[in-house]
């Protein structure tokens, strides 16, 4: 079985995996920092940004292989797809120390809670035909 619908979606967003981590990782190269932050804003900046990716990605494209796999309707996937896409690629510049309440960073933590909750309703008809 091919998840096209999910493939769209998941391909970018590794990309963006690799250019969040390699933000890290160079900054990690510049200050000579191994394990953790050494109190400095902007790598624990970076450390934020990639970590809230990974904690709201995997789910995200989970729930989006499920609900492809039973068949839901691509609309819901592409809805879900694209709010989980368009909140991942703005949430890394709202995202900083100085201001907790940027806009970008509301945007990108809101449409990703909307893909999360969008998706999960799409599993639940699909699965158990509520």
């Amino acid at each position: 079985m091919l998840f096209q619908v999910t493939a769209l979606y998941a391909l970018p967003l590794a990309i963006l995996f690799l250019v969040l981590w390699f933000r890290v990782t160079t900054t990690r190269s510049n200050l000579k920092v191994s394990i953790g932050d050494a109190g400095d804003t902007g790598l624990y900046e970076k450390i934020r940004q990639h970590g809230n990716f990974v904690e709201w990605v995997p789910i995200v494209l989970i729930l989006m292989i499920i609900a492809e796999g039973n068949k839901a309707d691509a609309i819901w996937l592409h809805v879900s797809g694209a709010l989980l896409l368009i909140g991942r690629l703005v949430h890394p510049f709202g995202l900083t120390a100085a201001n907790p309440t940027h806009l970008l960073r509301i945007i990108g933590n809101t449409s990703s809670l909307l893909a999360t909750l969008t998706v999960t309703v799409c599993v639940v008809v699909t699965s158990f035909g509520l």
